[in-house]
């Protein structure tokens, strides 16, 4: 009796072949080698134990590293301050590293801020001025809320106050010190009873890129320090008597620059206060040294190309078969095989990501190595995701081995539209644009499923493909994916017979 499931057992029954089966084990086990041999093959260096990575009030590693002029604040206070100067300097990397230029880059901060304590990662607000981007109110390091454009100077002073009310700190800004805007509000949950207030600076590197390859780059960071002027300070509200202290959050003056040029600190003249700093108060990402935890899929590469033979031979067979006295392939047949490959290679890939991402990142951080942790619920994603992206590019292969039913052209046309762009956008060959597009237009935009990396505006970093950011969400990708593998196989499907699949039973052409 012939039943609606028959097609599918057949299916199955013929992809069991040893050959096909050894494939994709083979892919899988790829997949995971070559992901725990780069993890084990990663182990921090340091004289003697290494530093814990700094972590903020969600867990994530975070950067946070300024100069701090600071004293206590009660639960309830406020820090007023006029700013009439910012500047900064650039250093040029060897072999120009005598050659210093005036500059700040567009992300040096200098300005007010309230922080839980001197820990790096404590929860904290700023109210700040920036090298391009005017005022800026930031906390907890993930948090960035705009303020007025423009810079400050003598001529056109910038007034800053933050005020404290238990757990909410509130950032205004002024020209005049009379008229005042709110900028923004941050609610900083658990903060101590007694926190630190005051005036600082910070600068993060400036990011250069050096061409590479056929257009590609890689990133060159160039020291850079920044400060602030400021005057007219109050204090209400602060906890004790005592005066102001200086402290660098964050390793400070220890790099040959600052040992021999100026050093970061804080200076009181007539009234007036000069904080410089280095560093960078935010997130932390691949460009600070953690790895995210995709880093440990750098075998999906081959095992992809596995998975693109395997999908195009299981179909073209059909049609060396069929002149011999085969069954001709049908519209069932085809969607029976498209359901085969599909569920056998994300069943493949599930069990091998599922397995290298944990184990992977175990290794890493066992050795040493910062990761970027993720949720749950985003590891997940990114299991499944990259395991449905594969078993989509499997049907996508499948549905190009129909159209062209020839082995050797119709592998060599799936591995040129999913592989390549793939591979060669993930190192620095080619120019971003031309990554980020092809990454947007070919079906290898699927592979977004596996991305953590946030991109942050107020984070100086490399946002491109071969540093691992994607230009498509990740369920945007999927949808690109998906497209095209919908259209192909439809197209597929729309020029072989009808027929029943059965041995013998008649076909109608169409």
């Amino acid at each position: 009796m012939h039943t609606t499931n028959e097609p599918l057992r057949r299916q199955w029954t013929g992809f069991r072949r040893p050959g096909r089966l050894t494939a994709m084990a083979a892919a899988a086990l790829l997949v995971v080698a070559l992901g725990l041999l780069h993890a084990f093959g990663n182990r921090a260096s340091c004289d003697g134990p290494c530093p814990a990575e700094p972590t903020g009030p969600d867990g994530s590693p975070v950067s946070d590293q300024f100069y701090f002029l600071h004293r206590d604040l009660g639960e309830s206070g406020s820090i007023t301050v006029r700013m009439t100067s910012m500047t900064g300097t650039i250093t040029y990397p060897p072999p120009d590293h005598d050659r210093i230029v005036p500059g700040l880059v567009p992300w040096a901060k200098a300005g007010i801020i309230v922080k839980d304590g001197l820990r790096q990662g404590s929860s904290y607000a700023a109210l700040m001025l920036t090298g391009s981007h005017g005022v800026r109110m930031q906390y907890d390091y993930r948090h960035d809320v705009a303020g007025s454009a423009g810079g400050v100077s003598a001529a056109s002073p910038r007034w800053l106050r933050l005020t404290r009310s238990g757990d909410t700190v509130t950032g205004y800004e002024s020209a005049d010190g009379e008229r005042w805007t709110k900028v923004g509000t941050a609610q900083l949950s658990g903060l101590s009873g007694t926190v630190q207030v005051g005036l600082f600076a910070t600068s993060p590197g400036d990011l250069t890129l050096r061409r590479t390859g056929l257009g590609g780059a890689t990133e060159q960071v160039r020291f850079t320090q920044a400060g602030g002027v400021f005057d007219n300070v109050r204090v209400n509200g602060a906890a004790s008597a005592g005066g102001w202290r200086a402290d660098a959050v964050g390793e400070m003056n220890r790099t040959d620059w600052e040992k021999y040029h100026k050093a970061s600190g804080a200076v009181e003249e007539n009234g007036t206060i000069t904080v410089t700093g280095t560093g960078d108060i935010g997130p932390s990402g691949a460009e600070d040294g953690a790895r995210p935890v995709e880093g440990v899929l750098g075998g999906l590469g081959l095992g992809l190309l596995a998975v693109l033979v395997v999908a195009v031979r299981f179909i073209t067979c059909e049609y060396r078969r069929a002149p011999e006295g085969g069954t001709p392939v049908t519209r069932r047949a085809l969607a029976a095989k498209a359901a085969v490959v599909g569920a056998v290679t994300f069943v493949t890939g599930l069990l091998a990501v599922g397995i290298v991402v944990p184990a992977g990142t175990a290794v890493l951080k066992g050795n040493g190595i910062p990761v970027i942790d993720v949720s749950a619920l985003t590891g997940v994603r990114v299991v499944a995701g990259t395991a449905a992206v594969l078993a989509l590019a499997a049907v996508l292969a499948l549905a190009i081995g129909a159209l062209l039913r020839r082995a050797w052209p119709a592998t060599l046309t799936a591995v040129l539209v999913v592989a390549v762009p793939y591979l060669v956008t993930s190192v620095p060959l080619l120019p971003d644009g031309l990554s980020q597009w092809l990454l947007r237009a070919t079906p290898a935009a699927g592979f977004a499923a596996q991305q953590t990396l946030v991109e942050y505006p107020q984070v100086v970093a490399h946002y491109a493909p071969s540093t691992g950011y994607f230009p498509l969400p990740w369920w945007a990708g999927i949808a690109v994916l998906s497209a095209y593998a919908a259209l192909l196989l439809g197209l597929a499907l729309s020029r072989l017979p009808r027929g029943d699949d059965r041995a013998g039973a008649p076909v109608e052409w169409r």
